[in-house]
């Protein structure tokens, strides 16, 4: 792997040759390493820690054992809520929270290095923050339509899909009065939008 790209910010050389040849065997299938930060500390300090951000995740690196182990903590960006940076005299330090109130830092990171490490995980934060979104969307969307959504069960990503979802709203043998109040329910929950609503209305009306 090319370590030219790793040392844009004057990034130990050693230290990103050392934890690469660790991080590679961590990556998964169409996974790749984005950044990389180096702890500096005010002494001298030949094992020092590291953050690496992946197209996945972030992994806190710190190795043990006089560096002859490493200890890896990750965490998948969809599962990341917020990163910020705090910047010292000697240094930022780097804080992360996930989702479930679980936090992470590290600190004594270069500041133009921390100030990468913010960027690139302000610009996943928002894209993860509308995959959260639209998987809260479809988990509401399967259970107003009676759909169990489990680990084992693909979630509805197509509103097409959706709508064939739905089909069962029309049976010819239901009452159409009470078609319409699950129409009105599923639009009052935001399930559908007025416009579907009214074309589905006017299709129950038109049996009447």
């Amino acid at each position: 792997m090319n370590l030219k790209k790793f040392l844009n910010e004057e990034q130990d050389p050693k230290a990103v040759e050392k934890l690469l040849g660790r991080i590679n065997s961590l990556l998964t299938s169409q996974e790749s390493v984005e950044y990389i930060a180096v702890q500096k500390k005010p002494i001298l300090n030949l094992s020092p820690d590291c953050i690496a951000l992946t197209n996945r995740r972030i992994i806190f690196c710190r190795p043990k054992n006089f560096g002859f182990s490493m200890d890896f903590q990750d965490y998948s960006w969809v599962d990341v809520a917020e990163c910020h940076i705090k910047e010292g005299i000697v240094g930022s330090t780097f804080m992360m929270k996930t989702t479930r109130n679980f936090t992470n830092m590290m600190d004594y990171l270069p500041k133009n290095q921390a100030r990468k490490l913010y960027q690139y995980a302000q610009e996943i934060e928002e894209q993860m923050r509308g995959v959260r979104r639209e998987k809260d969307l479809e988990t509401r969307r399967a259970s107003a339509g009676g759909v169990t959504v489990n680990n084992a069960t693909p979630i509805i990503t197509h509103p097409q899909q959706f709508q064939q979802q739905q089909k069962p709203l029309l049976l010819e043998n239901e009452d159409p009065f009470a078609l319409l109040q699950k129409l009105k329910g599923l639009m009052e929950n935001g399930i559908i939008s007025p416009e579907e609503f009214e074309e589905k209305k006017n299709k129950i009306l038109s049996r009447v």
